[in-house]
């Protein structure tokens, strides 16, 4: 009988359990009919039609082997020199990719270091002026890059400045809202020690707000230095500079080892940036860690 008696509990809490796990089940199994519904409906709404997509596909792999080969049928890695033949040209075309995400980087930063302060909530008590900076911010992250290079080209011609201004304006917008995030998540003591013993706003921020946000800033700044190179690089489709443009043309004109050639550049050169970038990052956040 006590054997029996004590059984009797254990049973009930596996009963309970097992039936708040068809609750569980089923509301999983609720919520994935819901988002599957709301996909099918936001794809009918979009025109998204997979029979096309379906009855398509043979021309974008028609595509990817047209670009793999020569104008006369041989592969391109079978003669490197004439897939490459306008290596230096398109060399220095990358390399002016790099240097206007370099340049819209680095005054984006600025952009954004001057912002970030007056749009954080525990620094600045004005609330008007915190709503001013973060509309502005959203603003300057929320329109396209190639937008503003369209806008800009019109304004100063065609060229890589209109890149670069780009660039700015948009890394303003998206580091502004990272330091700002930053700079809300600090420990206000040493802030509040600076000011109790008399020191002004700059005094506040320079030894109470930068020494604990500049390791975040710089890994931010290299993030975003990634994104510039790739965003730099599409920035020549509307005429801004850089390698883009030329990459346009050949697609254009249907220059099909020559798309090849210059999205292989693209791609080893992002790829050895973001590898230098992240290592440059891991050892910012190592030392941070050590100190």
């Amino acid at each position: 009988m006590a054997n029996l008696t004590s059984q009797a509990p254990l049973q009930d809490l596996h009963d309970a359990y097992l039936a708040d796990t068809r609750r569980n089940n089923l509301r999983w199994l609720g919520i994935c009919f819901v988002f599957l519904l709301l996909v099918f409906l936001f794809s009918w709404i979009a025109e998204v039609s997979p029979l096309k997509f379906w009855k398509n596909i043979g021309n974008f792999n028609s595509y990817i082997d047209r670009i793999l080969h020569l104008d006369n049928g041989d592969w391109v890695v079978a003669h490197p020199a004439e897939w490459f033949w306008g290596f230096k040209k398109w060399f220095l075309l990358m390399l002016e990719t790099i240097l206007m995400a370099y340049v819209g980087t680095f005054f984006g930063c600025l952009g954004a270091l001057l912002l970030c302060f007056l749009a954080s909530q525990n620094i600045t008590k004005s609330k008007t002026v915190v709503f001013i900076c973060r509309r502005f911010l959203e603003f300057s992250r929320t329109v396209p890059e190639l937008v503003f290079a369209l806008i800009f080209v019109f304004a100063f011609s065609l060229g890589p400045l209109p890149g670069v201004l780009a660039i700015t304006i948009h890394s303003t917008g998206a580091l502004g809202k990272l330091f700002a995030e930053v700079v809300e998540n600090i420990d206000m003591k040493p802030v509040v020690g600076i000011v109790s013993c008399g020191g002004n706003w700059w005094q506040k921020i320079r030894f109470g707000v930068i020494p604990q946000v500049l390791p975040n800033f710089a890994s931010y700044t290299l993030l975003r230095f990634e994104i510039n190179v790739r965003g730099a690089a599409v920035m020549g489709f509307v005429g801004a500079g850089g390698i883009g443009e030329t990459l346009m043309t050949s697609i254009r004109r249907f220059y099909y080892s020559d798309v090849s050639a210059l999205l292989v550049m693209i791609v080893v050169t992002v790829m050895l940036i973001d590898v230098a970038t992240e290592k440059l990052r891991h050892t910012m956040m190592d030392r941070e860690s050590s100190i």
